[in-house]
């Protein structure tokens, strides 16, 4: 859920020749349109079919539908397998337009495949399985020699600590906070997040995903318990130089 005045998660990812959104879960449209023209995101990836990372593609369907920005081209959407149906599902219970022409009538909807490598500009991404509850994927992002992890939903796994090996920047999930919960889960504490970053070798480590009742300073106290290099908190309008 949001925390106050937050939106759920939305990463905005940008190069000299690419600009790519990281998951749109609710509320993260609006804050979108405070960084970026909408119409100029070169690829929207979703990581995983849950609400908090998929929702306001409604309300940017919209916008880019009836918005004041002309759009003269399909914006492209990626999904992960098996998306289209959770999409198609959303769709019908928010509208009564024909399938291809509510999400595909502005967006371009496909599904990534996990072991190819997408391009996006000067941007190359890779997928990782998450261990969450249902199919999801991180994302790494590469540039230039720079890279980007994001972790999306997952449990701690060593298939996340190599796979964010040696990343500049790891943006991991803490919803667990600072505290660890035992038995079958799929989602990973602000300590998980900084053995994981250790483990890595990562230049940084971003935490976000966090609850609405943990404090920003407790969770980075409890990464660092972990993890000796920089950490930050993910907070709406956060801009990092990679």
């Amino acid at each position: 859920m949001p925390r106050p005045g937050e939106p759920c998660s939305s990463y905005l990812v940008r190069t000299n020749e690419a600009a790519v959104l990281l998951d749109l879960g609710s509320g993260a449209f609006a804050k979108l349109e405070l960084a970026i023209p909408y119409a100029s995101l070169d690829a929207v990836l979703i990581s995983h079919m849950h609400p908090d990372h998929f929702f306001d593609l409604v309300p940017f369907r919209y916008a880019l539908k009836y918005g004041h920005l002309n759009v003269a081209r399909r914006v492209p959407l990626w999904l992960p397998p098996g998306g289209r149906s959770a999409l198609d599902a959303l769709r019908n219970a928010v509208s009564g337009d024909a399938p291809g022409d509510f999400f595909d009538g502005v967006f371009a909807v496909r599904e990534y495949h996990p072991r190819e490598v997408l391009a996006v500009g000067d941007l190359r991404l890779q997928f990782h399985p998450a261990k969450h509850f249902i199919a999801g994927y991180a994302m790494r992002l590469e540039c230039g020699g720079r890279s980007l992890t994001y972790s999306a939903d997952t449990a701690p796994c060593d298939g996340m600590v190599e796979f964010a090996r040696a990343s500049s920047l790891f943006l991991c999930e803490a919803t667990l906070g600072g505290g660890d919960e035992a038995g079958e889960r799929g989602h990973s504490s602000a300590l998980e997040a900084g053995k994981m970053a250790a483990g890595a070798g990562v230049e940084r480590l971003v935490l976000t995903h966090y609850r609405f009742a943990d404090s920003i300073e407790e969770i980075i106290r409890e990464a660092r318990r972990e993890y000796n290099g920089p950490v930050d908190a993910a907070v709406s309008g956060l801009k990092l130089t990679v």
